[in-house]
């Protein structure tokens, strides 16, 4: 029964972990452009990340190490300082565009515009980790998230072409504007693959203590629960192709969006999408967060663990204090959130390569993972990720300066 709670616990974390801004904004913009043609890159994505999170967890049960941990000891710290660098530099726009979710929710429904709620968020989001445990953390967020589900009650109201929707799951070539139809499927794999999720998902089976024992539930969290959350991410897409594309009405900014739901459920639809929007990205900014400090911890060999008092681990509590001011301050300079997100999935996708790579070499050494090593499909299916990821880092900023 333990292992059951466990396992739903997870299905709740995956709403809150895997629909971010980087999820709703690509998947709107896709559904308002294209349709259902884009649904196969989020399945694809989601297929990607239920092996990675699987390996991640594993790793941590398995040898007590984290990604970070791991990559480190078995490649050595001029290795480690590339990927080290290159993730700080892409969670710092990641946290920028979660903070700026938020933000436009509050402006939704406030009206003020969303750079003035900049550090006001930033500073909910550093109390929220300062005073709380690990577990109060993740389980709030998730169980907060659960609203999210609103936009899979919004497609059932709208009873939506299910062939149509299988179709979307088959690669097609785009009918017209090719490198934007193409930029949005390498943003959309970017914003399911985030790396950070990875660092964040072994941190936490670290710091919930995993064994061997808890191998089946990390195999159900992963599953079942990237697979719930996923199927929200699809959702969204579908309610803005039933909804945004018809009426001819582009998702090019995050103050369109709404619309997808008011259309469905009135006023109160847009109230709920702003409340999705909100928390979501809320929760996704916590983690994000969290997940610099575990990594910058990790690498430097310093204390670590969000259940420590801030006193017993001043180095992490100080690394999850300064990234949301730094965050809160690009979001202040009044980007436009939408752009922001975009450019960071871009970012994310390049840097994907030089953390898949040594991370399939890790599941495959016998001293971390000992009987517990990858099998012949989790091979088959880190090679075909880590071909994809290197093919999208070469053909994401192209992309983004053409039909971005």
């Amino acid at each position: 029964m333990k292992n059951v709670l466990k396992i739903a616990l997870g299905i709740l974390t995956s709403i809150g972990g895997f629909l971010d801004a980087g999820a709703i904004a690509t998947s709107s913009e896709a559904g308002a452009r294209y349709g259902f043609r884009l649904l196969w890159s989020l399945a694809f994505g989601t297929l990607c990340v239920v092996f990675l999170v699987e390996m991640a967890g594993r790793l941590a049960a398995v040898s007590n190490h984290t990604v970070a941990d791991a990559m480190r000891e078995r490649f050595g710290w001029r290795f480690f300082v590339f990927p080290l660098t290159a993730e700080l530099i892409v969670d710092l726009f990641v946290i920028a565009s979660e903070i700026g979710g938020v933000c436009l929710a509050l402006q939704f429904v406030t009206g003020i515009a969303f750079r003035w709620w900049a550090f006001p968020v930033a500073l909910l989001i550093w109390l929220f980790i300062w005073s709380g445990s690990f577990s109060f953390v993740e389980d709030s967020t998730a169980i907060l998230g659960l609203v999210t589900i609103v936009f899979v009650v919004a497609v059932v109201k709208l009873h939506p072409d299910y062939h149509a929707i299988g179709a979307g799951f088959i690669p097609s070539m785009p009918p017209k504007d090719a490198p934007s139809y193409w930029f949005l499927a390498v943003s959309i794999i970017g914003a399911v693959i985030s790396p950070y999720l990875l660092y964040f998902y072994s941190s936490g089976a670290v710091e919930d203590k995993w064994t061997e024992k808890d191998l089946n539930v990390n195999r159900g969290v992963s599953v079942i629960g990237m697979g719930f959350g996923s199927l929200v991410a699809m959702a969204v897409l579908v309610v803005a192709a039933q909804t945004l594309l018809p009426a001819g009405i582009g998702s090019d900014r995050y103050e369109q969006t709404p619309l997808m739901l008011s259309m469905v459920l009135g006023k109160t639809g847009f109230y709920l999408f702003a409340a999705s929007v909100g928390i979501a990205c809320f929760g996704a900014a916590v983690e994000a967060s969290l997940s610099v400090a575990y990594l910058t911890a990790q690498s430097f060999g310093w204390t670590w663990g969000e259940d420590l008092p801030p006193k017993d681990d001043a180095r992490f509590a100080m690394v999850y204090t300064v990234f949301p001011i730094l965050a809160a301050a690009v979001t202040f300079s009044g980007i436009d959130p939408l752009k922001l997100t975009l450019f960071s999935m871009a970012l994310t996708v390049v840097i994907l390569p030089i953390l898949l790579l040594p991370m399939i070499v890790l599941m495959n050494d016998e001293k971390f993972l000992k009987s517990h090593r990858n099998g012949w499909l989790s091979n088959a299916v880190g090679v075909v990720v880590v071909v994809v990821a290197i093919v999208l880092s070469v053909v994401a900023i192209p992309l983004e300066l053409i039909g971005g």
